[in-house]
């Protein structure tokens, strides 16, 4: 049972690529388009259309994660679906309450979507990463010393594979999203 309970200091979080915002924060996108009075049919953002890319299907993992599981033998110690409250409010969920997850938001590059939102909506970083995925639909908690082999067995089985960050002592919060380089903050 992968249950978080082996998750230790130091160990890898590799993030799998979203295929959009999922099934999250619509709400809050809903209340961007209004407030911006943009058309989703007619408004492009990275060459097509946003209606289409908000309509994108949610991304489904279940089979990716089985094989890391059963066929690449990697030691998986937790697994967080990043769905409604993002990054901030999911991974704490999987974590013992003495660790935490140190992110570097450098480590992926936000679809364009995101950053569209972002902008017309006024939407700070914190916020963001609380609300939406931001590109990153499942975090995976691994063994440093196995990450390399987890990301490139979920990349053979056509995923988008990020290493984002690592396991660290908990100090104030379960999340330290690291944004000293991070082109995109608000």
């Amino acid at each position: 049972i992968i249950d978080g309970s082996a998750v230790h200091v130091g160990d890898a979080l590799i993030g799998l690529a979203s295929s959009g915002p999922h099934a999250n924060g619509y709400s809050l996108i809903r209340k961007i388009i209004e407030v911006s009075g943009v058309d989703p049919l007619t408004e492009m953002v990275d060459g097509k259309p946003l209606g289409e890319l908000l309509l994108t299907p949610t991304r489904i993992y279940v089979k990716t994660l089985l094989g890391l599981v059963e066929h690449a033998h990697v030691p998986v110690h937790a697994i967080s679906h990043i769905t409604g409250g993002g990054l901030l409010e999911n991974i704490p969920r999987v974590l013992p309450d003495t660790l935490a997850a140190h992110i570097d938001l450098t480590s992926w590059q936000r679809p364009e979507v995101f950053n569209w939102l972002q902008a017309k909506g006024n939407v700070n970083e914190t916020e963001m990463h609380r609300v939406l995925n931001c590109g990153i639909g499942m975090v995976i908690v691994v063994p440093a010393d196995q990450a390399a082999n987890a990301k490139a067995h979920l990349e053979a089985q056509g995923e988008t594979v990020y290493q984002i960050g690592q396991i660290i002592h908990r100090q104030d919060e379960a999340v330290v999203l690291d944004h000293a380089q991070a082109s995109h903050n608000a």
